[in-house]
């Protein structure tokens, strides 16, 4: 028996193909099809055990399992399933660690920055901890030139204006001069995502990043996990990410039974 029709972006993200709000650009762009019709309105309905659904050509599947992994990304990788100027991916950096599937990641990390992102095929968590509604925190270490004095610090904890608007109030602090005062270490906690963000706002405040890595997306930090390397959630840390994407006080995370998967087959300075 053909089950009920749901909307197509919802029919996406439970196949692990997108989130919602991803889902709903590739509709836009016309690149989903149902029984061989192009699609482009959003809010148009389908059954996914009777109608045949492609997106870019490919019969996508209501997805029998989810998948949650954490990977420390390395330098000289872009944060996408595929790059037109030909640079690796996570996805390729998944594959060699012998992971495979229609996966996706959660957010992004520029090809220069380092540290955690999380890569799912879970499409509701995925746009719930997006969202900047849930004000998901995500940590960030920031090698800067120079050492910014307590005023500089204050701007980036007010917020500062970036292509005509002004950013979330954000925690910064300073952890450590370095090189004799030519290079220093901040902390700085975001609670939105904008593109490259971090390093638009040391920029603004005169104090360049030479280095950015992330430490910590909501309730998940991992010191242990080297760059390269990439281990299954556990299911403490599952729960912790929903309820932080529910603005809910996350559970604690600190579950031993979490195993590394790869190792960093290339390492870069």
């Amino acid at each position: 028996m053909p089950g009920s029709e749901i909307r197509l972006q919802k029919i996406l993200s439970a196949a692990g193909v997108a989130s919602r709000r991803v889902a709903e650009t590739l509709i836009a762009q016309g690149r989903v099809s149902v029984n061989g019709r192009t699609i482009t309105e959003l809010g148009t309905k389908a059954d996914p055990e009777r109608d045949e659904i492609r997106v870019d050509g490919r019969r996508i599947r209501i997805a029998a399992a989810r998948h949650y992994y954490l990977l420390n990304k390395p330098r000289g990788y872009v944060c996408t399933r595929s790059d037109p100027q030909k640079r690796p991916t996570i996805i390729d950096l998944l594959g060699e660690r012998g992971i495979h599937g229609y996966l996706y990641p959660v957010g992004r990390l520029d090809f220069d920055s380092e540290g955690l992102i999380l890569i799912t095929n879970d499409g509701d968590l995925a746009a719930r901890l997006t969202h900047p509604r849930h004000g998901v925190e995500r940590e960030y270490e920031a090698w800067v030139r120079g050492v910014p004095d307590e005023r500089a610090l204050e701007r980036l904890r007010r917020g500062v204006t970036i292509d005509g608007r002004r950013t979330a109030p954000a925690a910064a602090r300073l952890v450590a001069p370095l090189a004799g005062g030519a290079e220093a270490v901040l902390a700085i906690t975001l609670r939105e995502g904008r593109n490259r963000q971090v390093r638009n706002m040391c920029d603004l405040i005169g104090h360049q990043v030479v280095r950015l890595r992330r430490v910590r997306i909501g309730p998940i930090a991992d010191r242990g996990l080297r760059p390269g390397q990439v281990r299954t959630l556990t299911s403490r840390e599952i729960l912790a990410l929903k309820q932080a994407g529910e603005g809910l006080a996350p559970a604690r995370t600190d579950d031993p039974a979490s195993a590394t998967i790869g190792r960093d087959r290339r390492r870069r300075s």
